[in-house]
């Protein structure tokens, strides 16, 4: 093998995939992983630990593969991840573990990912369980949604003897892993839910169906219920629209609402009684993760699907490996293009979108090129869907009923970073209710940090 170049990792057919909802990648088998795991260089002071968020002793775990020593390679991914399964199947590995990796200066840097998948993916298939505490503190913790901030921290905190009860507002746990993520790149039974399952034996309660702000509030389950610290983990699930012409009409969705019905809900099964429209011509707005999601679940749906996006493929911010697989299934790629208005029939449907071509002018605050309408080069593009991916910010909720909670002008809860400390005594916060939109492992990164400045907390207490 050529030592310099990743062992290939094995996927489905584009063709065969881009119509069912079947995981695209299919990871390594035992052979392939020893063979990867061989090409690490074992670094004393490893610059792949540093890339990652919640710092996995990487070439420790590498070096347990290489050996074939699996459920040990596992006791120390799970020091300090809970969801390594998830983790290894939609991180950036690129820009974080694997950006660092030594051996990508010269050649291709270890699959990281693919290993750690490959290791969370064997302890799931033979039984192995994270170590519980042996006795408990007896003090309470709640956690406020149960997606990946919200379960690192419960975890974390179980780990440490606190008893930690989750609370979720939806019928089914883990967040954006369940409504956000799509089958085909997350499975929910095989994965998600498994992993679920492994933090509740570390003995994490979760609670469904409760609204935090409207069931029952924060000073309320402190006060009465007996909770010492509460975490808030409750993402960021409120969609963002452009303000244009059109966009209430029949056929628009947000991203959040159409991958939510899709994979909470499963709205692309037939035996279930929650269906969604079937776009035959979708657009899709936006250039991130969650656009490249949408766009793909809408062509699985039977549709021709557009990604519109007003910069270049240079400064699109979804993953490499995500547009890569949207272009190999037949997604087209409408880039430096803005929408102008959508265009509704007599009945209130979506029957087109108008655009503007865009070119790029000099850099913005973001760093990226600003996009510059070109005069005169509008055009229609005929679809009959059009789904709205522009991000999201916080659900206002638990702010407007926590007295003492402060927010920043885009209603996300300020905290600090290094600990989750909000404004409001035993209150922390962290994920996208804090930040807005961001990743699964700087989640968990957040949900870590508030694990450990509840436990000082309530240490010093």
């Amino acid at each position: 093998m050529d030592v310099m170049k990743k062992v290939p990792v094995r996927e489905q057919d584009p063709k065969v995939r881009a119509t069912n909802f079947d995981e695209v990648c299919l990871g390594y088998n035992a052979q392939e992983a020893q063979a990867e795991a061989s090409r690490c260089l074992k670094c004393k002071n490893a610059r792949c630990v540093s890339g990652c968020p919640v710092a996995i002793d990487i070439p420790g775990f590498i070096a347990k593969v290489q050996e074939g020593a699996l459920e040990e390679a596992a006791d120390i991914i799970a020091l300090s991840s809970a969801l390594p399964a998830v983790c290894g199947r939609v991180c950036p590995q690129e820009s974080q573990c694997e950006g660092k990796c030594v051996r990508g200066i010269k050649g291709e840097p270890i699959s990281i990912g693919k290993l750690e998948r490959f290791v969370a993916d064997w302890s799931r298939e033979h039984g192995f369980v994270p170590k519980k505490p042996e006795n408990t503190n007896g003090k309470k913790v709640a956690v406020v949604g149960s997606g990946p901030a919200g379960l690192t921290c419960a975890g974390d905190l179980a780990k440490l003897g606190y008893e930690v009860t989750i609370f979720e507002a939806l019928h089914e746990p883990g967040g954006v892993l369940m409504y956000g993520i799509p089958e085909f790149r997350l499975p929910k039974d095989t994965v998600v839910k498994a992993e679920i399952e492994n933090v509740k034996k570390l003995g994490v309660k979760i609670e469904c169906n409760v609204v935090i702000g409207k069931s029952v509030t924060i000073d309320q389950l402190m006060s009465e219920e007996g909770f010492s610290a509460v975490f808030i983990g409750s993402g960021a699930g409120l969609p963002k629209f452009m303000g244009i012409p059109g966009e209430n009409a029949n056929g628009v969705f947000s991203a959040n609402e159409f991958l939510t019905r899709n994979n909470l809900m499963k709205a692309f099964r037939d035996d279930y009684e929650t269906p969604i429209v079937h776009g035959k011509k979708v657009a899709v707005v936006g250039g991130g993760n969650v656009a490249m999601d949408a766009a793909r679940t809408a062509l699985r749906l039977g549709g021709e699907t557009h990604i519109i996006y007003r910069r270049s493929e240079a400064e699109l911010p979804a993953r490499v490996e995500e547009v890569h697989h949207a272009k190999e299934e037949g997604i087209i790629f409408n880039l430096l293009t803005n929408p102008k208005e959508i265009l509704v029939d007599e009945k209130g449907w979506v029957k087109g979108i108008v655009c503007v071509k865009m070119e790029l002018g000099e850099p913005d605050a973001s760093g990226r090129r600003r996009p510059v309408e070109i005069p005169g080069s509008e055009f229609t593009i005929d679809v009959d869907t059009v789904i709205m991916s522009l991000g999201t910010s916080p659900n206002p909720l638990i702010s407007s009923t926590t007295e003492g909670l402060e927010v920043n002008k885009w209603k996300c809860i300020v905290a600090d970073e290094s600990n989750g400390k909000t404004t409001k005594e035993g209150v922390y916060a962290g994920g996208d209710a804090v930040t807005g939109a961001a990743t699964v492992i700087l989640a968990m990164e957040a949900g870590r940090a508030g694990a450990r400045g509840i436990h000082e907390y309530l240490s010093n207490k």
